[in-house]
């Protein structure tokens, strides 16, 4: 097979069996994936909201990570400074499959007529399996890899911020303030399924603001700051335009990683889709074919002046 050693040497970088690398999935499209970090931007956008992302890293890669989100978030009833959702991201990476499964809550305070200032939690779990008997291992009688780790099951807890107006927005959020227990690969003496690497504190810093160009065209330039101890800070830049409230093109720079070219179409007044392309500017673009994600968002039940001009985040 392809690149296998390769593959595990990413594997041990990506920090799946080490706590001193980043270890929350990445996303080119994060503004269009703002939930999923931050709870406070449920319910944000007045309407019942679904979104699914996709994400293809590293292709043809053995064992490159493979990501799954969907979350679908609603103003709360008839209370409209209250929202509510559900995050679900299920993640692979080689013999190791982890899914999270959180409910966001937002509670929204009017700060002036067009603006306001959320306050959101996440809970949930997250459940890990990781399979060896898909590592072609040097010696099968090796003590670490005798017992699967099977639907190991941690509790999670979140908090975010989210302030926005009708052209700028600002949030900063923890998705999980447990330190998860996995995998220790220094416990040699007493190994079992249940040893599992700490999974370390994500902080996340997203901003945006939407610029009037003409009638038909508006430009946001956007970013999101990554930071996790033992790891480089992540920063993403992304610069996208809006033509005529239906095409977006725009590109995106991950520092030290990538260039992405991102293309987004609003096919009717419910759904949108996005798609991105990442370049590797690594050495990890001589071993595959670059990362792709798509993303589907479906919209019911806007308020009336959302949907004579969409909102572009």
């Amino acid at each position: 097979m392809k690149h296998s050693y390769f593959a595990i040497i990413i594997l041990i970088i990506l920090g799946t069996f080490s706590s001193n690398a980043q270890q929350d999935a990445q996303y080119t499209q994060y503004m269009y994936n703002t939930q999923v970090v931050n709870p406070a931007y449920a319910g944000s956008r007045d309407a019942l909201s679904f979104g699914l992302l996709l994400r293809s890293q590293w292709v043809g890669l053995e064992g490159s990570p493979k990501t799954a989100t969907f979350n679908a978030s609603s103003p709360l009833g008839a209370l409209a400074n209250m929202g509510i959702g559900l995050s679900i991201v299920s993640e692979e990476i080689g013999p190791g499959t982890e899914s999270n499964i959180n409910v966001d809550y937002s509670y929204s305070i009017q700060t002036s007529d067009r603006s306001e200032l959320s306050f959101g939690l996440k809970a949930g779990m997250s459940v890990l399996d990781i399979d060896f008997t898909k590592l072609n291992i040097y010696d099968i009688n090796d003590p670490r890899f005798q017992n699967n780790i099977d639907n190991k099951i941690q509790p999670q807890i979140g908090a975010g911020v989210y302030y926005n107006t009708e052209k700028f927005y600002v949030g900063l959020s923890v998705p999980n303030f447990l330190t998860t227990q996995y995998y220790d690969p220094s416990s040699l003496t007493n190994i079992s399924s249940s040893e599992v690497a700490a999974k370390r504190l994500h902080y996340f810093l997203i901003a945006g603001y939407v610029f009037d160009i003409t009638d038909n065209l508006k430009f946001k330039p956007a970013t999101m700051i990554k930071a996790v101890s033992g790891a480089p800070l992540q920063l993403d830049l992304s610069a996208n335009f809006l033509i005529n409230e239906k095409f977006t093109i725009g590109a995106s720079y991950r520092l030290s990683a990538a260039m992405s070219g991102l293309l987004g179409f609003q096919a009717s007044d419910q759904l949108f889709i996005g798609f991105a392309y990442d370049y590797q500017n690594t050495d990890i673009e001589y071993f595959s074919d670059g990362s792709y994600e798509l993303m589907l968002r479906f919209e019911l039940f806007k308020k009336p002046e959302r949907v004579l001009t969409p909102r572009f985040f």
